[in-house]
């Protein structure tokens, strides 16, 4: 019968750990910090809990008026009519009304630099299944779940306080990084600090993220804050071929927002390197073959495993590669047969598929025939006391 087999401390390309990262202690009341390329958590503190997300839901109407543009439903100089209901927002705002007609251009770095609820609601409006703010909503929300975002309701365009309006930190960093990743051609607008619109409003022209311009990387995203919510930040940073993107909110002030979202992205940078693990093709195990021409493969990764680790090193680094064995011949090249399991100190444990180095043939029939009767004989025959 098959078991599940597991080779323990398997040494990784000589890696070491002297300590497990020291956790960031962050005061905000939740937070998420992921490291892009390799996809480690850095920092997870309530982060599946639901809670108001104030103007970082925005990113959310951002996200699908992009779409829009991307599928020929909008373009960037067409322009839209303000509502009577999009006008009537107040907080942060493009100070439109009623008389204007917009550009959509003009509508995202509205949203993006000034966080204008009314540029909000006029998108809203127009991509609207039913032409209303609390239609688009709707539609927020399924295509949020589409996407992965699996603690969010949106019950209007902008994060305006409303009752079940919510979001977790979780779901603003994968639709940070859904943001990167799909809109690579609309992403630099994050970065931009300054739009002045029309010359309306010079009380609004500056972009809230209070990372921009640090000389740290930072390039997005977005700024929020309700009184239910307090201040909140989805932020990105770039440092070399490293992105980290986070998402935290329930701190007490702007200044508490912009300290503990530079600590953050210091700390990701700082604390962690990236480290080749194993490269594609080389052996990291081998397995046991049953009634194959070969009583053993080697188990190899396919690409080359990158990892996330503490920068400070010293002890071994172990793994496990489980598998469930004896394998059966044939064995085909490529073919997948196990997993690596490496288990960081501190950090969440990453598992890598490992496959067939080589092909295995089934033995021949002489060979088969043997194999049986080691089998047989181990099961059946007498134990060694019983032979004198």
């Amino acid at each position: 019968m098959p078991i599940l087999r597991s080779l323990a401390a398997v040494l990784i390309a000589g890696l070491a750990f002297a300590q497990p990262a020291q956790a960031f202690d962050t005061s905000a009341r939740a937070a998420y910090v992921l490291d892009q390329k390799t996809g480690t958590v850095l920092l997870s503190k309530n982060a599946d809990e639901a809670l108001p997300p104030a103007s970082m839901s925005k990113l959310m109407t951002l996200y699908m008026a992009f779409e829009a543009i991307r599928e020929g439903r909008l373009s960037l100089d067409e322009t839209l009519p303000v509502s009577s209901h999009a006008a009537s927002y107040g907080g942060s705002t493009m100070f439109l009304d009623t008389t204007d007609r917009v550009s959509v251009e003009d509508l995202l770095r509205g949203i993006v630099v000034l966080s204008g609820n009314d540029a909000c609601a006029v998108l809203a409006e127009a991509l609207s299944p039913d032409g209303t703010e609390r239609g688009f909503a709707e539609l927020m929300t399924r295509r949020g779940q589409q996407l992965g975002l699996t603690n969010s309701v949106f019950k209007n365009s902008n994060g305006w306080p409303a009752e079940g309006h919510v979001m977790s930190m979780r779901d603003l960093a994968l639709l940070a990084n859904h943001l990167i990743e799909d809109f690579p051609d609309f992403y630099p607008m994050f970065a931009e600090q300054r739009f002045e619109f029309d010359g309306r409003a010079p009380a609004n022209v500056n972009n809230r993220n209070p990372l921009l311009g640090l000389g740290i990387g930072a390039d997005g995203l977005k700024t929020g804050h309700t009184q239910a919510a307090g201040y909140g930040l989805v932020g990105s940073a770039q440092q070399g071929d490293r992105r980290v993107i986070f998402a935290l909110t329930g701190l007490d002030s702007t200044r508490a927002r912009a300290e503990e979202s530079e600590a953050i992205v210091n700390w990701a940078f700082r604390q962690f390197a990236e480290k080749t693990i194993t490269e594609a093709g080389s052996r990291i195990a081998t397995a046991d073959v049953f009634m194959g021409a070969s009583e053993s493969v080697g188990l190899v990764a396919q690409e080359d495993v990158a990892l996330l680790v503490p920068v400070l090193t010293g002890a071994p680094l172990e793994a496990e590669v489980v598998y469930t064995g004896p394998l059966q011949a044939p064995i085909a090249e490529g073919q997948r047969l196990a997993e690596l399991i490496i288990r960081p100190e501190g950090l969440p444990e990453h598992r890598v598929p490992l496959v067939a180095e080589s092909a295995v043939s089934g033995a021949g029939f002489v060979n088969r025939v043997m194999t049986v009767a080691g089998v047989l004989l181990r099961r059946f025959g007498p134990s060694p006391q019983d032979v004198m």
